[in-house]
């Protein structure tokens, strides 16, 4: 069942996890749509244009409108094309999704602080703030592990956003930060060895 829907644009980039929790979002509800790749910490980028934070991901819809910050635009993907439900429509299962995704987008936040700060010269990197995040990523990735147990999926045993958003933190950890041993955890390996099995997973694995 293909969806007909007017054009909308992504802007982001090819290596972060947020964007790519909302490309799988769009695949996953079979949403046409044209992707913009722009990288924030570039010369030449042009995100602050359409995001006075400087962030992405950013959606612009095909009246001009801009959506940012990942949680939002895919809410609003969720609730607006049937297909494909990732959301539970029901207020404390909805939450409890929501939760698995704000800790996954923490996570997250914390190895892209990582990240960002290792571009810095070395001298004016801080070592204490840099433990200090992967303290944060840690415990959240022993949270994860906790949480899921020996479920196949995050919440109410059926695949929805929840796994997404872990599914997308965990590819970004593999991706930039191999030594943070994620991997420890069998549950969550196991997780993402299905999550990798599907097209939108495999379509969106970051990349340079």
């Amino acid at each position: 069942w293909n969806v007909i829907w007017e054009i909308m644009k992504l802007v982001g980039s090819l290596t972060s996890p947020f964007v790519r929790k909302v490309r799988i979002v769009l695949a996953e509800k079979r949403i046409v749509y044209d992707f913009d790749v722009d990288i924030p910490w570039e010369s030449d980028t042009r995100v602050a244009e359409h995001n006075p934070l400087g962030k992405v991901p950013i959606l612009i819809m095909d009246d001009g409108t801009t959506l940012y910050d990942s949680r939002v635009i895919v809410d609003y993907l969720d609730s607006a094309n049937p297909v494909s439900r990732l959301m539970p429509e029901f207020n404390r299962e909805r939450s409890m999704v929501k939760r698995w995704e704000a800790l996954a987008d923490g996570i997250s936040d914390a190895a892209t602080t990582i990240f960002l700060e290792r571009k810095r010269p070395e001298s004016l990197q801080s070592t204490e703030w840099i433990s200090r995040q992967q303290k944060k990523a840690m415990l959240g990735l022993e949270v994860a592990a906790r949480d899921l147990g020996d479920k196949k999926w995050c919440e109410g045993n059926v695949y929805t956003l929840a796994d997404i958003s872990l599914g997308c933190t965990l590819g970004y950890l593999s991706f930039r930060f191999p030594e943070m041993k994620w991997r420890m955890f069998p549950n969550l390996v196991r997780l993402v060895d299905a999550l990798e099995e599907r097209a939108s997973f495999i379509e969106t694995a970051p990349k340079e």
